[in-house]
């Protein structure tokens, strides 16, 4: 069995949580980053972390799609206020792809806006970021790079290569979801990318081949990165388990 910590779940979208830790001790995992996205959301990932003290970390975000006006200050202030519970700020980003955010100027503002709010909380109180950056690779580095910590990781990285250079020339990671089995443009990045630079996640609860994803198929992701870097399931767990321990502080 391997060491492995997944590093971007959304704990607060699934059932059975006895079942769902249970399964993902079982596959090896050390550890989970449990990631918010509204408030609702992340004040059920405070309660995840609180019942599973030292195997589930809370990160809390304002996810760029996720997000109604009146809650913004309100979950903002939320973030603040728990933030020494938390081992990250994040989900937080862009997400130019988003149907709303594709029509209209003014929703695009406003994700760059909340965006830089939350780097800057991240920032101020030294915590790592998990940014989301679908359609919108070049704006979510531009904007962290002028605004957020050093460390940062880019979820589910599926952008131009010359961005991820750009992102990788900063110091920050990627992380690798199970979609690195069959996605051109995510393959692609993961490729060009250090192992040093990878981190891994299953992105729970996307589905995966008609299943809901859990921590537990973090397997998936193992097993497909390590094909694509022709390296062990071993090393790679090895490596990506270390890269998550520094990038979280854990």
């Amino acid at each position: 069995m391997y060491r492995l910590i997944d590093t971007h779940a959304h704990l607060s979208d699934l059932q059975d949580r006895e079942g769902v830790i249970r399964r993902a001790k079982s596959a090896g995992l050390e550890a989970i980053i449990a990631v918010g996205a509204n408030l609702e959301k992340c004040r059920a990932t405070l309660e995840w972390a609180n019942d599973f003290t030292g195997y589930v970390y809370p990160a809390l975000g304002i996810h760029p799609t996720e997000w109604s006006g009146d809650e913004i200050p309100v979950t903002l202030a939320f973030i603040e206020e728990h933030i020494d519970d938390c081992i990250a700020v994040g989900e937080i980003g862009l997400d130019y792809w988003n149907r709303d955010a594709r029509k209209n100027r003014g929703i695009r503002e406003k994700q760059r806006n909340q965006y830089t709010d939350q780097l800057k909380i991240a920032e101020n109180h030294g915590k790592p970021v998990s940014v989301h950056g679908r359609g919108s690779w070049e704006d979510a580095l531009s904007i962290a790079r002028k605004h957020g910590p050093d460390r940062i990781v880019f979820h589910w990285y599926s952008g131009p290569l010359d961005t991820l250079r750009e992102l990788l020339d900063a110091g920050y990671l990627i992380s690798a979801t199970p979609a690195s089995e069959f996605s051109k443009q995510h393959r692609a990045a993961l490729a060009e990318t250090p192992l040093e630079r990878i981190v891994v996640e299953t992105d729970s609860p996307v589905s995966y081949h008609g299943k809901l994803a859990e921590p537990a198929d973090i397997l998936l992701t193992l097993e497909a990165l390590a094909e694509l870097k022709g390296i062990s399931e071993e090393e790679l767990a090895e490596v990506t388990t270390r890269n998550a321990e520094r990038l979280f502080n854990i």
